[in-house]
């Protein structure tokens, strides 16, 4: 196989050039192209996790001018090994309020969500089943009743090996 190499007429374009070339992007039309784009990626893939985790950007934080360091939250393909997409946390604010914005974007049918413990919020995981995804969320101790309850509920005798659920209602259980 042979290759032509390109010659560009002016030479390889400049800083400046490149810089001025991406100031002329609109970012919300890039955005909903960049959406439509990984939704085509996933739909080629069978089953994919999606992570979601929020973070600090690094040297996001400007003490002179006093503004606040910027915090993220992205969703993760692991099948894809792509960013599907990224929330700003609001000034102020936290993941919790975050994740659901991010979810909305996103076409998250036959997928499992996972985040951690920062996104264990009823409301989230409604938004998960509702968007046809099942999900892992992360638990810790500082949660209180609801740890100590998935903690008796897994050292329990009513808890089976099988694939499969099972309810337990005040004594009463259904297969």
């Amino acid at each position: 196989m042979v290759y032509k190499s390109t010659v560009v007429r002016n030479g390889i374009p400049s800083h400046d050039t490149f810089g001025n070339v991406f100031s002329l992007i609109n970012t919300d039309e890039f955005c909903h192209c960049f959406r439509r784009w990984v939704d085509d990626l996933r739909q080629i893939s069978k089953l994919d996790i999606i992570s979601i985790d929020g973070k600090c950007l690094r040297r996001s934080l400007d003490a002179s001018s006093n503004k606040a360091a910027i915090y993220m939250v992205s969703a993760w393909s692991s099948s894809n090994q792509l960013v599907l997409g990224q929330q700003r946390v609001d000034d102020k604010s936290n993941e919790i309020t975050a994740i659901p914005k991010l979810l909305a974007q996103l076409d998250i049918a036959g997928s499992v969500i996972t985040i951690d413990a920062m996104g264990c919020q009823t409301k989230i995981a409604e938004e998960i089943i509702d968007g046809e995804a099942d999900y892992m969320l992360s638990l810790k101790g500082n949660q209180g009743a609801l740890h100590d309850d998935v903690a008796c509920f897994f050292e329990s005798e009513h808890t089976s090996p099988t694939v499969g659920f099972e309810s337990i209602d005040g004594g009463n259980s259904t297969a």
